[in-house]
């Protein structure tokens, strides 16, 4: 799921390498978007990245590559013929029932009573979890996986926490909470509209998000910018 925002600025870029071959400046971007200030792009375009629609091209400016398209763009926002898009999504089907830790109970059957977890939609960066609530969608999670206290499901999209073992697609088990300790891997809210699953650092004064994965960056807020929506608990993954 992309924000409206996320969408425009990958369609703007994806159009401007078809007509030229050349990506957008970040002044165009923040033109083209209505935007007050490039950081604004900046959060956008780390909310691609993350989520595998784009990456930067190291060692040349203004140099992005669009991996592929969400699959409702058409023809007209591609700039292609609908045949030449990419982005197809993998279909897993089986479920992996090895767990460590606290998710022994549901590989060893200790207790298989399942309970209803609604389930949020995905997750990288670029949605409010509030706003990604949909009460129609939920999924049967063993009771072995939760303690106390409300849990909600999130998909994965992207691979910024894979050195942690948290793969694209896997479903994670969040409960809810707003406040944790440091070195959790929590679900934060930055600036009221970006949800981002992250390693929680505090430093300071200041709050560290930071990911499993070399390729990304550790970005570092003012504390009043950073809002804890939930803890990792669990994790399920499909094949």
């Amino acid at each position: 799921m992309l924000t409206k925002k996320q969408f425009e600025l990958l369609t703007f870029i994806n159009r401007r390498l078809n007509e030229s071959g050349v990506s957008p400046s970040f002044d165009e971007m923040k033109e083209a978007l209505n935007l007050r200030s490039k950081s604004g792009i900046h959060r956008l375009i780390t909310g691609l990245e993350e989520r595998g629609f784009i990456r930067r091209l190291p060692h040349r400016a203004r140099a992005l590559e669009v991996l592929r398209l969400p699959e409702q763009v058409s023809a007209k926002d591609t700039g292609r013929q609908p045949s030449e898009t990419t982005g197809k999504r993998f279909t897993p089907n089986v479920i992996e029932g090895h767990f460590a830790g606290p998710l022994a109970g549901a590989a060893t059957g200790q207790d298989i009573r399942a309970v209803p977890l609604p389930l949020y939609g995905k997750i990288a960066a670029g949605t409010p979890i509030e706003a990604l609530r949909d009460e129609s969608a939920a999924i049967d999670v063993p009771l072995s996986l939760l303690g106390k206290g409300e849990h909600y499901a999130l998909e994965i999209e992207g691979d910024s926490m894979v050195e942690a073992g948290i793969q694209d697609g896997d479903t994670v088990i969040i409960q809810r909470c707003d406040t944790a300790e440091n070195g959790t891997i929590v679900v934060a809210l930055v600036d009221e509209q970006e949800a981002t699953l992250k390693r929680l650092r505090r430093k300071g004064g200041s709050i560290a998000l930071e990911p499993a994965n070399a390729a990304y960056e550790t970005r570092i807020f003012g504390p009043e910018r950073v809002k804890v929506q939930g803890r990792l608990v669990g994790l399920l993954r499909r094949y």
